[in-house]
């Protein structure tokens, strides 16, 4: 008896291999399909969640999103989100300081205008030191102004009179922002857990070492906030000196050349001004100790020489021969033969 499968044109045999290869395909795809929802299931991640996954991976290479918890922080055991290497000109952290030195008609006047216009910017006056007399008269004046206000308070103050110098410099510490917030983060956490640690200390001495520990630890966080306010401090209020000078008062010099003939000898001049002033300033210092040792010591010395020329005895005169006598001159002997 013969199998069917021996009488079957080839045409029908191939029909029912492409039909049970379509059955194992589909049956494949099912089972992978179960297994990938069985794994998004364990892991608490959502379908939802991975475009945007692919999309971090795709759009920001090296960045990748961490799970969040109910607060906002990053899980325990989740690694924590790096930062953007490469941020706009508005969101990173820089410091300006500038410096105007105008010339004016009127110190006191011109002074309370720079403060009119700092309080109107929204800032403060850091610091006020002025000199008037008839010979001279000047004012330096510290402004702390909001950074966005900056520029514009510069040139407020610069149209107050003639300007005579101007210096603006910037001092990007987005760098060290960045890296003293990845430490607050690590310190607080470090400083969590001592405090859990503490909280379950059974012994005297396991609770002494870990009071010790959870305050270092304390004093750094603190020093780490302290160093981060700083810095907000300064990215948030430039500062701007603002030096004004009265007509008779004179104006900085500018810069000169460090070589050359001229500036050898105006160094030179400087150094021998500045050795001769060294030189009065100590002889001044030394004069009242010169006077009130000097003088009793020489006092002591002329007592002393005094009372040993008195006390010494005077030698008695040789006799004086009379008058008339002839004085015979004195022979050495001879020598013995």
């Amino acid at each position: 008896m013969t199998r069917q499968s021996d009488t079957m044109p080839g045409a029908a045999r191939r029909r029912r291999a492409g039909l049970l290869g379509a059955v194992a395909l589909a049956a494949t795809l099912v089972l992978a399909g179960c297994g990938a929802e069985g794994r998004d299931s364990s892991s608490g991640s959502s379908v939802a969640d991975a475009p945007a996954a692919g999309g971090a991976e795709q759009g920001q290479p090296g960045v990748a999103e961490v799970p969040l918890a109910g607060d906002g922080k990053p899980r325990a055991g989740q690694p924590a989100k790096e930062p953007p290497t490469e941020l706009g000109v508005g969101q990173r952290a820089i410091v300006y300081t500038g410096s105007v030195t105008v010339r004016v008609d009127d110190v006191d006047a011109a002074a309370a205008q720079a403060v009119g216009i700092v309080t109107g910017a929204g800032g403060f006056v850091g610091g006020d030191n002025r000199t008037s007399n008839a010979s001279r008269s000047e004012a330096t004046l510290q402004l702390r102004v909001p950074a966005d206000r900056f520029a514009a308070v510069v040139d407020e103050v610069a149209r107050l009179g003639e300007q005579l110098r101007r210096e603006v410099k910037t001092d990007d510490v987005t760098e060290e922002t960045l890296d003293l917030d990845a430490r607050i983060a690590t310190q607080k956490a470090r400083v969590e857990s001592g405090r859990r640690l503490l909280a379950q200390a059974k012994t005297l001495s396991d609770l002494v070492m870990l009071e010790s520990e959870l305050a270092k630890r304390e004093a750094d966080l603190a020093s780490l906030e302290a160093k981060k306010r700083r810095l907000a401090d300064l990215t948030a209020l430039s500062t701007v000196t603002a030096v004004l000078l009265g007509p008779n008062a004179q104006a900085p010099e500018d810069d000169e050349p460090a070589t050359g003939f001229l500036a050898g000898l105006k160094g030179g001049w400087k150094a021998f001004v500045v050795s001769l002033r060294i030189l009065l300033t100590v002889l001044g210092a030394l004069l009242p100790w010169a006077v009130a040792l000097g003088l009793p010591a020489f006092g002591v010395v002329w007592l002393v020489r005094r009372f040993r020329g008195r006390s010494r005895p005077t030698p008695p005169a040789p006799p004086t021969p009379p008058r008339g006598t002839p004085t015979v001159p004195t022979q050495a002997p001879a020598p013995p033969g």
